[in-house]
């Protein structure tokens, strides 16, 4: 009992704080409680008593001495009256928890404790999602309808109450939004519930308000606000992301805007409450590494040409399935360092590569990871393998992207030439240094690539002979990321000058190709 008794005399304290003839005129507009103490400037703890209501601040107000009364006395003055049976014609209903929801009001009865209905909602949604988290942040949006009706009350209590000292000194001073008073009245007994802390964290619950009515009379001051800051401010944002009270200060005295000039207009207004859609979710987390693609018949990413598939699977669906599972998450997305044609395999030290996990569930540890490697390794057909995974931040997607022009890329391909290999030809291949070659977009890729010419580097190479065969052999070679392996062999119709043809003198083939190693420092 001592807890509730420190409630009501927080509360008692507060509501001595704001002028009386003030708070009663407020309170006979339809004002809520949570309404009238953040105008006020009203800051902490008090928002979050489940005690706080329109019927208490009523009793308090007609009875100072309410709160120190014997423990009945402390029951009977916080029961839900009438007046908590109305919408608050400011906030909506925001902050007395009614809304709609799904074509349904949740209507306002006289309930002992609407907060906590709202919270217990907001866990069982959690419950449902299944996610798995030990902090949380809120995130609110509400209608610009809850601006407009701000202004109002404003204007309204500057006509009335604007030459009182005490107008200038506390009302509208420190003025808390809708949005963190909300915040602060559900904060503590969400984290209670769902026995999280909250603050800055990667899991979210998102409240969306909206409302059918729209704001047409704070569009025009809208307008009118920033076509005066462009002139002044390029950079200027829209009125509705500028602070409440900067908004609602800079517009008491708007012609554009035109508020009620007495209570009764104020209390012939019929408010219907928000719609609310709420949901949660986890930011993205990131699981790097690099594959191997053993399979001459499987597609980096997944490929449908009219609704037929190329190849047996995917790199893309072979990881990424693997992932979505373990992490029980709505989707993911694929991100590589570069790629290879469907039937070059990937050798050697694997490429690197990123999974986006989008809304997981469930995040994985070390030993989830380790498991999920030997999953994907052990998995049939063998196409794909994946080595040095781990979860990563989304800077190792930067530093993929800003390594894609500097890295070099190593190959080993089966040639074939229309006569014998000669030991010159060795030679001559072998003493070639970061030599450059020009390459228009190849043939096979015109009809969905732009028709360019680029510019890219042979670092080295040579060539190893097969035994038993003079016009085959093996060539490796190191180059610039991005350039096109099979037209640097064949020459592409002379659209890759110079090429292993034209450098030979003769006809040449790329039967088979393999990518060796892609340098990069990405998981090394």
């Amino acid at each position: 009992m001592s807890t509730e008794l420190d409630e009501l005399e927080l509360i008692k304290e507060v509501v001595s704080s704001v002028p009386r003839h003030a708070l009663e005129d407020l309170l006979d507009i339809g004002v809520c409680a949570r309404c009238i103490l953040r105008l006020f400037g009203v800051q902490g703890r008090v928002y979050a008593s489940s005690k706080l209501s329109t019927s208490l601040i009523k009793s308090i107000v007609d009875d100072p001495k309410a709160c120190n009364k014997t423990e009945n006395g402390c029951h009977s003055v916080h029961h839900a009256s009438e007046s908590d049976s109305m919408i608050c014609i400011v906030c909506l209903g925001i902050l007395q928890f009614v809304h709609k929801q799904e074509g349904e009001a949740h209507i306002l009865r006289e309930r002992e404790a609407p907060k906590i209905e709202f919270v217990a909602s907001l866990t069982e949604l959690l419950k449902k999602e299944g996610h798995q988290a030990d902090s949380l942040s809120l995130e609110v949006s509400v209608p610009a309808i809850i601006l407009e009706n701000e202004l109002e009350i404003s204007s309204y209590v500057n006509k009335k109450f604007g030459p009182e000292d005490w107008f200038q000194e506390k009302f509208l001073t420190k003025c808390l939004s809708v949005k963190d008073c909300l915040k602060l009245s559900i904060k503590d007994a969400l984290e209670t519930l769902q026995c999280v802390e909250s603050g800055l964290s990667s899991f979210r619950i998102r409240l969306c308000y909206s409302h059918s009515k729209e704001s047409s009379k704070l569009q025009k001051v809208s307008e009118k606000q920033i076509s005066k800051r462009m002139k002044t401010d390029t950079g200027s944002t829209v009125l509705f992301k500028h602070d409440t009270n900067q908004v609602i200060h800079e517009n008491l005295d708007s012609t554009a805007y035109e508020a009620p000039k007495d209570s009764l207009a104020l209390s012939e207004k019929v408010p219907q409450p928000c719609n609310l859609a709420y949901h949660c979710y986890h930011t993205p987390i990131y699981i790097g590494g690099r594959y191997l693609k053993f399979s001459r018949n499987v597609s980096q990413t997944r490929w449908i040409i009219d609704d037929e598939r190329m190849g047996e699977a995917s790199v893309e669906e072979i990881i990424g399935g693997s992932i979505l599972h373990i992490c029980r998450s709505d989707t993911y997305k694929f991100h590589a360092a570069g790629r290879e044609d469907i039937d070059v395999r990937m050798l050697g030290s694997g490429r690197p590569f990123l999974v986006e996990v989008v809304n997981p569930r469930h995040i994985p540890s070390s030993s989830d990871i380790v498991k999920l490697e030997d999953t994907i390794n052990n998995l049939e057909g063998r196409f794909v393998g994946v080595r040095k995974l781990r979860l990563v931040g989304n800077e190792v997607w930067d530093l993929m992207r800003e390594g894609e022009a500097e890295k070099q890329k190593q190959y080993a391909a089966l040639v074939w030439i229309s006569r014998p290999v000669k030991d010159e030809d060795l030679e001559s291949i072998s003493a070639i240094r970061d030599m450059d070659i020009l390459q228009k977009t190849p043939i096979r890729v015109l009809h969905r690539r732009s028709p360019l010419e680029r510019t890219r580097i042979i670092h080295w190479m040579k060539i190893e002979r097969i035994s038993g065969s003079c016009q085959y052999f093996l060539l490796h070679l190191c180059t610039q990321a991005g350039t096109y392996i099979k037209e640097f062999v064949h020459g592409d119709l002379g659209r890759t000058h110079p090429s292993i043809g034209s450098i030979l003198g003769s006809r040449a083939e790329i039967l088979q190709l393999d990518v060796t190693d892609v340098k990069m420092d990405c998981f090394n």
